[in-house]
């Protein structure tokens, strides 16, 4: 019995410039998973593909163990969706998507529905061109949760967002996993937000997954090291990942086993803008090779 919330394995998709490469990745139970990696790594090509909106060259996609194609109804009556970009009608209100809605989803919760309008402010009768792109955004979440799904996928929610409603979007985020039952896959550019909440850090650059791991085990695996520029060495510089060199001394990401290849450096444990930003110049330094 396959017990992930969401197992992808190695999931490819080809445009003309573009390639997914073979993503593998899985999300268990109870769990916030941050999706990171610059624009135009993989990251919405990958969630287009778990909802089914594109074709895949390749690979499998589950949803609490159903196919995501063959079982496409069963598996997004289990998906609560929030894209970048707002998925409303414009000419539309809240209180006209509430019906549709009702009639789409098997579990629908009405009152739910009308709790988070009162929560967050949102005019039921207001068309959706009205609303600001904040509310539109806390619109987006309250359908995405008002139909009881087990997995909540969010493409860069908070960005539209002031830091009062980003926290309590992230407060949301908490509550939604605490019963251990349900999960959630969430892309972001802003990886302070992954800092507070994230059980696991999927990184993606150039179209393939570098790493999935947990926050402990990024901390176990990694150190951030800056020190005077003497401190570097014909025979350290090698372990260097992402290494930026300026006037006033050096920092880089390294692999906690080679720490005792560098004398004289601080060291502190990496954040998520750590991995994600030290893995993006060293794929550029090699690529420039």
């Amino acid at each position: 019995m396959n017990d992930m919330i969401l197992k992808i394995d190695g999931l490819t998709k080809s445009y003309k410039d573009f390639t997914l490469d073979g993503a593998s990745f899985e999300i268990e139970p109870g769990t916030v998973m941050g999706l990171i990696g610059q624009n135009g790594a993989g990251k919405t090509t990958i969630i287009r593909l778990i909802m089914n909106m594109c074709d895949r060259s390749g690979g499998t996609i589950t949803v609490c163990g159903l196919d995501n194609i063959a079982d496409e109804i069963a598996v997004k009556n289990r998906i609560g969706y929030v894209s970048d970009e707002s998925f409303f009608y414009f000419g539309t209100t809240l209180a006209r998507t509430a019906k549709a809605c009702a009639a789409a989803y098997d579990e629908w919760d009405a009152d739910k529905f009308a709790d988070f309008l009162k929560k967050w402010e949102l005019p039921e009768k207001k068309k959706v061109s009205a609303l600001s792109k904040g509310m539109q955004t806390k619109a987006m979440l309250a359908v995405a949760l008002s139909h009881n799904p087990e997995l909540l996928i969010l493409d860069e929610p908070t960005a539209g967002l002031d830091p009062v409603a980003r926290i309590e979007i992230l407060d949301l985020l908490r509550d939604f996993v605490s019963d251990g039952k349900r999960s959630v896959l969430f892309s972001t550019h802003i990886t302070g937000d992954l800092d507070k909440i994230a059980d696991v850090i999927t990184l993606i650059i150039d179209g393939r997954i570098r790493e999935s791991m947990s926050i402990d085990a990024v901390e176990d695996r990694y150190a951030v090291i800056s020190g005077a520029n003497d401190k570097l060495t014909d025979k350290n510089r090698s372990f260097c990942i992402g290494l930026r060199e300026l006037n006033t001394g050096f920092e880089s990401l390294i692999l906690r086993e080679n720490l005792s290849m560098f004398e004289g450096v601080s060291v502190k444990n990496p954040n998520v803008e750590n991995l994600l930003t030290f893995s993006i110049w060293q794929n550029r330094k090699e690529s420039s090779k």
